[in-house]
């Protein structure tokens, strides 16, 4: 079906409005240099229309080839790693960044101990409090148990990073399938490419965080329900069900997002299969679809269950829940958090990050959506064309890839009663950065087509030059511009690693005196930086623990820990302080200071 010129003039019209914008510096993270360089990449879109050839040659038909396929996928796929091995560069042997990280290497360790949680220490607990770690009898990280899964045997091999990047590239390599199921190897090679170069995907395919697993997890589940939409096969339903079931044992809540539209469609095809689409389904393959399907969640849901019943002691109270009832109460979800959360304050709770929060009102939530949006733009690909791409898919009929789009309006519904924008302000939605790739890549391929038909062989090429331009602006910059948006990107990650890195080395080359544990007394300036760290099980010969000025009684942690060298230090470098010797030396208290150089 062809696009009318009036609809792709509106489609121009509005990408011209959205590059005026950033060529009047309105909008954050997008340089106005680039935005100009865009907007002049724009203006030529006329001209290259009115070239038109003397003589027409009759494009090439390719008959299909799996091997060509193949050949494309792992194109894209060496796109993928390369972007992520480019990133992870700077950031080699540096620590985590985020609190998040070290819960989820915490959920490792405790997974390849053969076990669902550690026991807490019997004595002094609360000194080995971790910050997104549950320290309530049982030391179990927070969050679900599927990104420790998929981290384990990376952790073994002693690079977690790599299950985060080989996540990334099995990604990548879904999505070209998918892109291939909607419209043919030119789509699936265009979104899956775009997924391999994406800024952001490389950005956090460096951060062992739950997204790229629940990426991989949802790419799966999006091929096989592509498939099941036009082939309607038990086994289809299976990928897809697997796929699911995995992204629910990462992000539960970015998985039924995701999930949410193609269940609606599945719910229909079992019960009014003609209607949705066309022929009849005889019962037995329903039932097989359904189980498909449900099976694969019903073994997530178990597995979330036994999670919770060894962990909090229930199965249906989640580590997730308990962590934020005791340590963060005003984190809680929906509308009105901090006034809720303060109705429900105990001993434990984590004050200086817990205030961090903001009350969430109706309209702190739609500034959060708008900003959310503007930011998976930004960070998936470009403002320009990712906006153009929003606008098409307004006034060009989308056939299947409608079920595409539900699924980005569906993510960001659910996070809408969240009072956090996100990191980056994207990573509650970042799982639609796929998406919104497959949306670029099928929506390309479609006018290129509907070019090549009307004989305007130039509007492929002028349409190649602006989505070239815009990422290579986005992540390597352009003459005249300020440091590449990738580039901040990195440096808002590489700050806290070096900053842990840092910590680590000036603590590890004053402790000689080992085993020896560390108290770290918080630092007042900078309350998103936490130095107490461990790993699971409490055996390392440096641990360390949480001093809390006025609550932790020093003499009585040099009693309860006989064994070890005990230390108290301040982040900043200020203090150093060794209040005993381990009993090897025979127990002997002492003070020495020592300063950072």
């Amino acid at each position: 079906m062809l696009i009318s010129p009036a609809r792709q003039v509106l489609v121009w019209l509005v990408g011209l409005a959205v590059a005026a914008l950033g060529v009047l510096d309105l909008v954050a993270e997008w340089d106005a240099n680039l935005a100009l360089v865009q907007f002049i990449i724009l203006l030529l879109a006329p001209i290259a229309w009115m070239i038109r050839p003397a003589a027409v040659r009759a494009a090439r038909e390719w008959p299909p080839s799996l091997l060509r396929s193949w050949g494309l996928a792992l194109l894209c796929a060496g796109a993928s790693l390369g972007m992520h091995v480019a990133v992870g560069t700077p950031q080699k042997d540096l620590p985590p960044a985020y609190h998040d990280e070290y819960s989820y290497l915490f959920q490792a360790q405790t997974l390849l101990a053969g076990q669902w949680s550690f026991a807490s220490p019997p004595v002094q607990p609360e000194l080995f409090d971790q910050m997104h770690v549950l320290n309530e009898g049982r030391m179990a990280s927070r969050y679900f148990p599927g990104n420790g899964l998929w981290l384990a045997p990376f952790v073994a091999l002693g690079h977690p990073i790599w299950g985060i990047w080989l996540a990334g590239v099995v990604s990548t390599i879904l999505v070209f399938w998918i892109g291939r199921e909607l419209g043919g190897d030119g789509t699936g090679f265009v979104a899956g490419l775009l997924c391999g170069v994406s800024p952001g995907i490389a950005v956090f395919g460096n951060l062992l965080l739950a997204h790229q697993a629940t990426l991989l997890g949802l790419s799966l589940f999006l091929w096989g329900m592509v498939r099941l939409q036009a082939r309607r096969q038990p086994g289809d339903a299976l990928w897809a069900g697997l796929g699911l079931a995995f992204a629910m044992l990462c992000r539960p809540a970015t998985a039924a997002g995701v999930g949410f539209p193609f269940g609606v469609w599945a719910i229909l095809f079992l019960l009014f299969p003609r209607f949705m689409t066309g022929e009849p389904a005889s019962i037995c393959r329903r039932i097989g679809v359904l189980l498909g399907l449900g099976l694969p969640l019903l073994v997530g849901f178990a597995v979330i269950f036994s999670y919770n019943q060894a962990i909090t002691g229930s199965g249906w109270k989640s580590t997730y829940q308990v962590y934020t009832d005791i340590y963060t109460p005003r984190h809680v979800y929906g509308f009105n958090n901090v006034v809720r959360g303060e109705q429900h304050l105990g001993p434990k709770v984590i004050d200086s990050y817990d205030r961090w929060t903001e009350n969430l009102t109706p309209e702190l939530a739609v500034q959060n959506a708008f900003v959310r949006i503007l930011a998976s733009w930004q960070w998936t690909f470009d403002i320009l064309p990712l906006a153009m791409t929003a606008a098409a898919c307004l006034v060009v009929p989308l056939g299947r890839w409608k079920w595409v789009l539900a699924s980005i309006i569906s993510l960001h519904a659910i996070h809408v009663p969240y009072w956090y924008a996100g990191i980056l302000g994207w990573h509650y939605v970042y799982e639609s950065c796929t998406l919104w790739l497959m949306l670029l890549a099928g929506l390309t391929t479609r006018f290129a087509a509907d070019w090549r038909t009307r004989y305007y062989p130039a509007m492929p090429w002028w349409w190649a030059t602006l989505l070239l331009a815009s990422w290579w602006g986005a992540c390597w910059g352009l003459p005249g511009l300020d440091s590449p948006r990738l580039q901040r990107g990195l440096s808002t990650i590489l700050y806290p690693k070096r900053k842990h890195a840092e910590f680590r080395r000036w603590v590890e080359s004053i402790v000689t005196d080992r085993p020896a544990l560390v108290l770290v007394a918080p630092d007042p300036e900078d309350t998103h930086l936490d130095f107490v760290v461990n790993r699971a099980g409490l055996t390392d010969d440096l641990l360390f623990g949480r001093f809390r000025p006025g609550r932790t009684d020093l003499e009585s942690v040099v009693r309860d820990f006989p064994d070890r060298a005990v230390y108290l230090c301040r982040p900043d470098g200020s203090q150093f302080v060794q209040l005993s010797r381990t009993r090897k030396g025979g127990v002997e208290s002492r003070e020495s200071r020592a300063r950072r150089e």
